[in-house]
C-alpha cells in the first residue's frame, strides 16, 4: 500500500458504502479504515482513520509500482469502485455492503471483490479489526478457511472473514496472499460472526445474487426522485448519502457516521456526529419530501412521533431513541494527524437549543400539506411542544452551533420558536384542528416583532447573531429561506451584504467569526461552513440574483471530493475538515439546486 508521510490519508480521499444500518468508509487505496460495528452508534471495529497503529482497518493491496488510483460509484448506486493503474497492470475493488428490500441482510456484510482487469497481479490482503475503540484484545480462529474475531461483547462484535482464496492468521490478523490473472475474480466476505450455520451463505451466493439485488435496490430507489433538473447527477448522490445515514428499521438518521475528526487540526474541535439531532433530521426529512422520497419521511416522523410522547423533547438521541448519550474521551487513540482528543458521546445532550421545535414543525407541516395528513393523536403532541415554545421563546439558550460557554439569546433560536408558532397555526387552519387561536397568533406576532426590532442593528445594517451583539452569523440567511422575510426587503438586501463582506470568501463561508475574545470557549480558528455556503447560494437565488447563485453552486460543488461528498468544513488549502461525510451539508446542496432551478426556468 502507498502511506501518506503522516500515515493519514486526507478526509476527503474516502468513498461511503453502508446497508441502511451502519457505514464503511473506503479509502482510495483500498483500505477499510472506519466502520462502528453492528450499528451506526456502535464501538468501532476499523478506526485507523483515528489512529493508524491502534484503530485497525482491512486492507487490499495489489503489489504493483507506481500506481494511480481513481474511485467512482456506479451510477445510481452506493457500489464503490477502486481502480489502482500501473504499467504492470489494472486492479479492480468493488465494495458494497448488500441490502434486500431496502434493508441490510441479516448477516451486516461487506463484500469485495478483487479483480485484476489487466497483467498478472498479486495482492496482499490484511484485516486487523480493533474492537470496541480498540480498547477490546480479541482472538483469531480460523477453521475451514472461516476466520472468526471475537473480541469485546462477543454477542455483538464478532466477525467472520471468508474468501475464495486462502486465509492464514499473522499476528493474530486475517492475512492472504495471492495472484490473479487478468480477468480473475476473488471475493473477501466480511460479515456477522455469531451466526448460526443455517444463516450463513456460501461464497456462491455473494457472487451470484447479492451483487444483483444491491445494484437493483439502490436504481429503483433512485429513479424515485422526482428531481429533473440541471444537476441530476449531484443532487441524486446526496440523496443517495443522505439515505445512507440514515436507518431502515428505525427511520432516525446520523448527522455524520464519523466521530472525533477535527474541525481544526490540533484545536480540540473534535465531536461524535454519530447521533439524531432533531435539527438536522427534520431538516434532511424536508429535503426527502421536496425528492418525492415520502416513505423516509413518514418512518422518521413514526419516529419523532414516539419520542414526543416523553415528557421532554430533546435535541439528540441514539439512533434507538434513547438520550444518554454522555461524553468521553478515549486517551488510547491518538486523532486524525494526532489531533486529540478522541470523543465519543456528546455533551450538547445537556444544552438547551429552542430552535428544534421549529425545524420538527416545519417539516410536519411540509409532510402534512404536501404528502398525507397527520392524525389528531399526533397533533396533539405537537401542541405540546407548542407550549414549550411559549413557554421558553424568551430564554437565552446555547443556538444552533452548540455553544458551550455561554448563553445567548441567539437570533436563529428566536427565529425557529416564530416557524414553530406560524407552521402550527397553519397546520390546524388547513387541517381545522382546535387551537388557542387568539393565544398562538399573539405570540407568533410578538416573536416577529421582537426579531424584525430587537436584532437588526442600524450602524452595521443587518440582523445580528444574539440580541446585543454587533455582527452576524451565518444562519441568519435562513430568514428569507424559512419565509420570515422577503427575499427583497431592503433591511434583508443589506443584511445580505453583511454577511458576504464578513463572512464570506468567494462562494465559501464562516458560520460566525470567532475574534480574539474566542466567541465560543475554543480553541483555534475554524475552516468554512459547506451547508452555510449553500444557505448563501439559495439566498442569492430567492433574492434575485439567479446568475450569480448559478456560478456559485457551480464553484462550490467543485470543493466535493472526487465521489461528490462533502464533510462539514473546507480549510484555507480546500482540504475537508470535521466529521464525513455531513447530512447537513447535502441536504443544503439539494435544497440550493431546486431553489436554482426554479428562478432559472422563471427567467
Amino acid at each position: 500500500m502507498q502511506e501518506k508521510k503522516d500515515g493519514y490519508n486526507p478526509i476527503e480521499d474516502y468513498g461511503l458504502i453502508g446497508n441502511l444500518k451502519t457505514v464503511a468508509l473506503v479509502s482510495m487505496d483500498g483500505c477499510i479504515d472506519f466502520m462502528s460495528y453492528p450499528d451506526f452508534d456502535s464501538p468501532t471495529v476499523f478506526a485507523k482513520l483515528l489512529d493508524n497503529k491502534k484503530g485497525g482497518s482491512f486492507s487490499v493491496a495489489p503489489q504493483i509500482k507506481d500506481y494511480k488510483t481513481k474511485q467512482l460509484y456506479l451510477p445510481g448506486t452506493a457500489v464503490l469502485l477502486t481502480r489502482f493503474f500501473s504499467e504492470d497492470g489494472i486492479a479492480e475493488l468493488t465494495d458494497y455492503m448488500p441490502v434486500e428490500d431496502g434493508h441490510p441482510r441479516k448477516s451486516n456484510v461487506i463484500v469485495r471483490e478483487v479483480k485484476t482487469v489487466r497483467g498478472s497481479i498479486t495482492y496482499q490482503v490484511k484485516c486487523d479489526p480493533a474492537f470496541d475503540y480498540g480498547r477490546a484484545e480479541h482472538t483469531s480462529e480460523l477453521d475451514n478457511n472461516v476466520l472468526v474475531f471475537k473480541g469485546g461483547d462477543e454477542a455483538k462484535t464478532a466477525l467472520r472473514l471468508s474468501a475464495s482464496v486462502p486465509l492464514q492468521i499473522v499476528k493474530n490478523h486475517g492475512y492472504a496472499e495471492f495472484t490473479l490473472q487478468q480477468s480473475e475474480i476473488a471475493y473477501l466476505i466480511l460479515e456477522n460472526g455469531n451466526q448460526k450455520k443455517s444463516e450463513i451463505d456460501s461464497i456462491e451466493i455473494y457472487k451470484k445474487q447479492t451483487y444483483t439485488d444491491t445494484i437493483d435496490f439502490w436504481r429503483s430507489w433512485s429513479n424515485q426522485s422526482h428531481y429533473k433538473g440541471r444537476w441530476t447527477e449531484t443532487v441524486n448522490r446526496s440523496a443517495i448519502t443522505l439515505k445512507l445515514l440514515t436507518s431502515a428499521e428505525l427511520g432516525s438518521m446520523v448527522a455524520a457516521p464519523t466521530f472525533s475528526l477535527p474541525e481544526t487540526l490540533g484545536a480540540g474541535r473534535n465531536w461524535d456526529y454519530r447521533f439524531t439531532w432533531i435539527r438536522d433530521a427534520a431538516f434532511t426529512m424536508y429535503a426527502f419530501l421536496r425528492l418525492g422520497y415520502t416513505e423516509e419521511a413518514t418512518a422518521f416522523l413514526k419516529w419523532i412521533h414516539d419520542r414526543c410522547k416523553d415528557d421532554k423533547l430533546y435535541l439528540m438521541y441514539s439512533i434507538d431513541g434513547h438520550h444518554d448519550l454522555a461524553e468521553k474521551e478515549l486517551p488510547h487513540l491518538e486523532g486524525y494527524k494526532k489531533s486529540k482528543p478522541v470523543r465519543i458521546g456528546n455533551a450538547a445532550q445537556d444544552q438547551l437549543q429552542i430552535d428544534i421545535y421549529g425545524e420538527l414543525i416545519d417539516t410536519v407541516y411540509i409532510y402534512d400539506k404536501q404528502h398525507s395528513a397527520i392524525t389528531y393523536e399526533f397533533w396533539a403532541t405537537i401542541n405540546t411542544q407548542v407550549e414549550q415554545v411559549i413557554k421558553s421563546w424568551k430564554d437565552a439558550d446555547h443556538g444552533i452551533w452548540e455553544i458551550r460557554n455561554v448563553k445567548k439569546e441567539f437570533l436563529h433560536s428566536r427565529l425557529m420558536c416564530w416557524v414553530a408558532m406560524d407552521r402550527a397555526i397553519k397546520i390546524a387552519e388547513h387541517r381545522s384542528f382546535p387551537y388557542p387561536k387568539n393565544q398562538w397568533n399573539e405570540v407568533r406576532d410578538e416573536i416577529y416583532m421582537d426579531i424584525y426590532e430587537n436584532f437588526w442593528h442600524e450602524e452595521l445594517g443587518a440582523w445580528v447573531q444574539y440580541k446585543g451583539a454587533k455582527h452576524v452569523d451565518a444562519s441568519v440567511l435562513l430568514m428569507s429561506l424559512l419565509h420570515f422575510i422577503s427575499p427583497h426587503e431592503p433591511r434583508w438586501l443589506s443584511t445580505m451584504k453583511v454577511v458576504e463582506r464578513e463572512l464570506g470568501l468567494d462562494v465559501l463561508l464562516y458560520r460566525y467569526r470567532n475574534g480574539p475574545e474566542q466567541f465560543d470557549g475554543l480553541n483555534g480558528d475554524e475552516g468554512t461552513f459547506n451547508m452555510c455556503s449553500f444557505w448563501y447560494i439559495e439566498s442569492l437565488a430567492k433574492s434575485g440574483e439567479v446568475i450569480k447563485a448559478l456560478d456559485s453552486f457551480e464553484k462550490m460543488t467543485g470543493y466535493a471530493n472526487h465521489l461528490g461528498l462533502f464533510s462539514e468544513q473546507i480549510s484555507h488549502k480546500a482540504e475537508h475538515l470535521g466529521n464525513f461525510p455531513q447530512a447537513f451539508t447535502h441536504l443544503a446542496l439539494i435544497s440550493a439546486a431546486l431553489e436554482i432551478d426554479k428562478q432559472l426556468n422563471r427567467l
